[in-house]
């Protein structure tokens, strides 16, 4: 992304200008995103995190007929 200086256009009014481009043209955004990488989830910690919901599950419904929630 190129913005080149008016002339006698204010430093102020420029860096505005700039920032205003970079904001609709995405760029800033993008950067943000890819800042900090996330790697994808195994299948293995996929599993047992779902076995783990459904664990509390069970336990939840249990407690609940038995009046505890």
């Amino acid at each position: 992304m190129e913005v080149k200086r008016r002339e006698g256009e204010p430093t102020n009014a420029f860096l505005y200008r700039f920032s205003k481009k970079i904001q609709q043209s995405g760029i800033l955004r993008e950067a943000k995103k890819r800042k900090f990488r996330t790697r994808p989830e195994s299948k293995l910690k996929k599993k047992l995190s779902a076995l783990h919901r459904e664990k509390k599950k069970k336990e939840i419904a249990k407690a609940r007929k038995m009046g505890r929630v």
